[in-house]
């Protein structure tokens, strides 16, 4: 096994790779045109852009996933063409998906060694013992204290990052591509991160950090470049550069961060109370009611219970005691189906794994759950009626597609949410849940989202927006729920609440709450 060792200061900046006229096209979609994008050793360099700029399919052409219609790839100024993943990791570039790659039930070093596992003099044995030993040492490179012999399943999913990372330097990688690495992380579980992002940088590593969190740039990154609409916009110095330049060159447009006026709840109408919910030591006597066009925000830290009682509210997971009313009347709500029925729309946080089907188009992603209103007699399908809908739901929230053919694994990330959005709309829906609504979209599409729940609560929807980033619960929220170990234990009032009062909130662990 190679290890990866301290780097020559005559080595530090010198350049790693050159990308020159890149171009890539997929059914309907130009994804690059004559883009280009370099990166220096010793360097963390932030790539940035609104979804569908075309980062990931760049990142993924360096990495042998997709093959480039035209341009140049250099390697330390020597061309190469990048046939597959695994000539990649032999040129010594590693790709960190968003989407974890291990097999959650093998060990710690099994995930590492998969493949090229050191082998025993017995035949056609493996040598578990000696690949736990190198397992060791590439954790020790990074001072991680962890299990060789834990399985990936058990640990978090900052520990499984630290995983991909190991076993990106047991190929002693020189590039490291990472896409969203701080998605799913908490505040504590990001400085970890950011402190072996600079121990690979001082031995000269190339880093390729992806994120939608602008605000990171500034405390990890070198150098950024901005992309859009598949072409190459600039490439800035970090130090020099604000995040309002970065977002103009994003966007192309002016992004205004102040929130539109949050539309005032125009009674005190209750649609949905939880009185008493309980479930196992995951929730415990949740108490809280929203009223008809409210935007009740749901804060706090990672394991709080928030999702949790989102999927409880929507049947997705069964409660042990607790009662559930909508429009003062008690609904015992089993299934994702009694909740609809009840007029609830729960839009997952994971909406690839929950809120889509990627292999079916944008018209019939938007009618999936209300299939029966696009039934006639004899149960034939409507599809003039499906056509007219996807079209109405496409213009309604401006979703950018080809075409209602086009398949939704093909839309960005922001459009994706759309469309599951529109689903719940055509579902009829009054009570929409909103599980980190604008996690992993762009500054763009954010504001888009942003707007498009003012109009619906304008609209008299009422609205559970569950959100791990404060400025978006303080921007949004009419009041804000806050939990901690699956325990309400303050409820704010929007002109109260402040990051300060939240993460008190977040940190108290007595069932104390603050009712408005």
């Amino acid at each position: 096994m190679n290890t990866l060792s301290p780097t020559p200061t005559s080595e530090i900046n010198k350049k790693l790779l050159r990308m020159e006229g890149i171009s890539k096209s997929f059914p309907g979609v130009l994804a690059l045109s004559d883009s280009r994008f370099e990166l220096r050793s010793g360097e963390v360099h932030a790539l940035v852009g609104e979804n569908g700029a075309g980062k990931s399919t760049m990142m993924k052409i360096l990495g042998g996933i997709y093959e480039k219609d035209a341009g140049h790839i250099f390697l330390e100024d020597k061309e190469v063409e990048i046939q597959g993943p695994r000539m990649a990791q032999h040129l010594g570039i590693s790709i960190i998906h968003q989407e974890l790659n291990l097999m959650p039930h093998l060990t710690v070093a099994q995930n590492i060694f998969i493949g090229r596992e050191p082998r025993s003099k017995i035949p056609f044995a493996l040598d578990d013992k000696a690949a736990n030993q190198q397992t060791e040492r590439v954790l020790d490179m990074l001072n991680l204290q962890m299990d060789p012999t834990m399985k990936v399943a058990d640990l978090t999913v900052a520990k499984q990052q630290m995983v991909e990372i190991a076993k990106a330097l047991s190929f002693n990688a020189k590039i490291l591509v990472m896409d969203e690495p701080t998605a799913a992380l908490t505040d504590t579980e990001i400085d970890e991160l950011f402190r072996i992002i600079r121990q690979l940088r001082e031995k000269g590593v190339g880093i390729v950090h992806i994120s939608h969190r602008l605000e990171e740039l500034k405390q990890i990154s070198d150098r950024v470049t901005v992309m859009r609409d598949g072409k190459y916009i600039d490439t800035l110095q970090t130090k020099d550069a604000t995040i309002d330049q970065i977002i103009s060159l994003m966007v192309g447009r002016v992004i205004f961060e102040t929130a539109p006026e949050l539309p005032e709840v125009p009674s005190k109408e209750v649609v949905l109370e939880v009185r008493n919910l309980n479930r196992g030591k995951v929730l415990r006597d949740i108490n809280f009611s929203l009223m008809k066009g409210e935007i009740l925000g749901f804060a706090g830290l990672m394991g709080a219970g928030r999702t949790e009682v989102a999927r409880a509210i929507f049947g997705a997971d069964e409660y042990d005691s607790g009662e559930i009313y909508v429009n003062n009347k008690q609904v015992h709500i089993k299934s994702p189906g009694d909740a609809v029925t009840c007029g609830i729309g729960y839009l997952s946080e994971d909406r690839k794994r929950y809120g889509l089907a990627l292999g079916l188009d944008v018209k019939e992603n938007v009618v999936m759950s209300t299939m029966k209103k696009f039934m006639r007699g004899l149960g034939w399908m409507d599809f003039k009626k499906i056509v007219s809908r996807g079209n109405e739901m496409v213009k309604a929230l401006n979703i950018k597609t080809p075409s209602l053919e086009q398949k939704v694994k093909f839309l960005s990330g922001g459009n994706q949410q759309k469309v599951v959005i529109g689903k719940w709309l055509t579902a009829d829906t009054d009570i929409l849940i909103f599980d980190e609504p604008t996690r992993g979209i762009d500054v763009g599409a954010k504001s888009e989202i942003y707007k498009l729940l003012n109009d619906l609560a304008h609209q008299g929807k009422a609205i559970i927006m569950i959100s791990s980033e404060l400025p978006e619960i303080l921007r949004m929220s009419h009041r804000v729920v806050v939990m901690c170990e699956g325990r309400v234990t303050g409820i704010l009032n929007a002109n109260e609440a402040s990051q300060e009062s939240i993460m008190k909130f977040a940190t108290m662990r007595s069932n104390v709450v603050r009712k408005n």
